[in-house]
């Protein structure tokens, strides 16, 4: 079997995307150890990505130039508003156009191309390109930006016609999927697809990721330590969780001793935050570390990791670090709007607490320190889902569906 990986992210940190399209490339290597996998790899700029730790037989890497020419520029100004097309967006796929064009795409049996971003160049450029015959397209996050959970992005005519040519790529792909259940439901409505779209969930392997580097750990202070390790978007609410905690702490001095919340974010909101709770000993707020860092610390450190889902209506998205705290064996404490992705995965309501109750934060959040506390055995919430077994069969489900899964 011949398989080709397009992908547009592969960093080993500050990205999600990166993490996932590695460990889905170690996957394949583990499904199909025979298989002939080549990747090409196409970036927006120079970046140190440890591709020599990917399985791959071949990988070609291309840095594009996306900086638009001036009369371009000048000639969007008026066009963009006659036509509601922008030709800086064009110029962009046509950069990422020229490459994927050049490709020998008859020589894989499958080929999947990867989206990266919230702009989804790589998808967009495939548009009329006869790769996309052979193409499994996947969609990391929704687009256009309005769609997604939680976006202040207003919706626009500009954003309309964004649509329709998505709209064409997917007429014109082989199969489609997305990381999500409810995103594969959702898209295909939306794009009133004939074809099904399917869904494959993230995926982790530490195998492709060198996690020697932890210069910046932070090693815990108290018997137990909450963790959360992400961005503040897209409708996430570390407020409602860290009043539900604080209140925990001001009400039992055995919590206030013997625990502490821990937050690295990525986002605008640190110093507001750092303010807020600046009088609170137990919740510390820092910035984030890199992957290698941030590893260790959840995995020899964290007690308790903490996901907060898209919100506050619905999460139709799979964070991407839950296949990663699926594989440490700890408890983790997902906050979650009442549609969510997440509750189709885990079962048991112990873990899972809604945006829209602080009350219910609190007393799960107590349950789980308290059985912390005093039982440290390992934990699996997520089950076997991000299994390389179930990885195998869901993906088996996609490349072998009759007519592209109509």
């Amino acid at each position: 079997m011949n398989l080709l990986v397009i992908a547009q992210d592969l960093r080993t940190s500050g990205t999600s995307e990166g993490i996932v399209s590695r460990s889905f490339i170690a996957k394949l290597r583990k499904s199909y150890p025979d298989a002939v996998i080549d990747v090409v790899y196409i970036k927006q700029s120079p970046s140190e990505d440890n591709l020599y730790l990917l399985p791959v037989n071949e990988i070609i890497t291309h840095i594009v130039k996306l900086e638009t020419p001036y009369f371009i520029k000048w000639f969007n100004k008026i066009y963009w508003r006659l036509f509601h097309t922008s030709l800086v967006v064009e110029h962009v796929h046509r950069v990422y156009a020229n490459i994927i064009a050049k490709i020998d795409y008859k020589k894989y049996d499958h080929i999947f191309i990867r989206s990266a971003g919230i702009d989804h160049e790589v998808i967009l450029a495939t548009k009329d390109l006869p790769i996309l015959q052979k193409a499994i397209v996947n969609f990391h996050d929704p687009y256009p930006l309005f769609w997604y959970a939680g976006t202040q992005s207003p919706l626009t005519i500009l954003e309309l016609f964004k649509l329709k040519k998505m709209h064409a790529v997917i007429s014109q792909a082989k199969t489609c999927m997305s990381s999500a259940r409810l995103m594969a439901e959702d898209m295909q409505y939306l794009y009133g697809s004939r074809k099904k779209f399917y869904h494959l969930p993230h995926q982790y392997d530490a195998h492709v990721f060198d996690l020697t580097v932890l210069s910046k750990v932070l090693k815990k202070n108290r018997k137990l330590l909450i963790s959360y390790h992400g961005a503040i978007m897209f409708g996430r609410n570390m407020d409602v969780v860290f009043d539900a905690y604080q209140e925990l702490v001001e009400c039992n001095s055995i919590y206030k001793e013997n625990t502490e919340f821990v937050a690295r974010l990525n986002g605008q909101q640190n110093a507001r935050l750092r303010e807020k709770y600046s009088k609170n000993k137990n919740i510390i707020i820092l910035d984030t570390i890199n992957f290698s860092n941030s590893c260790y610390e959840q995995i020899h450190e964290a007690d308790i990791n903490i996901i907060l889902e898209n919100g506050p209506l619905y999460s139709n998205t799979l964070v991407g670090k839950a296949p990663f705290l699926a594989s440490i064996g700890k408890p983790v404490f997902v906050v979650a709007p009442e549609r969510s992705e997440i509750r189709l995965i885990i079962k048991e309501e112990q873990y899972i607490a809604s945006y829209a109750d602080k009350n219910e934060i609190k007393k799960k959040l107590e349950n789980l320190i308290v059985n912390r506390l005093n039982f440290d055995e390992p934990l699996n919430p997520f089950g076997d889902y991000f299994s390389t077994e179930n990885f195998k069969v869901l993906l088996e489900t996609i490349l072998y569906a009759k007519d592209g899964g109509n």
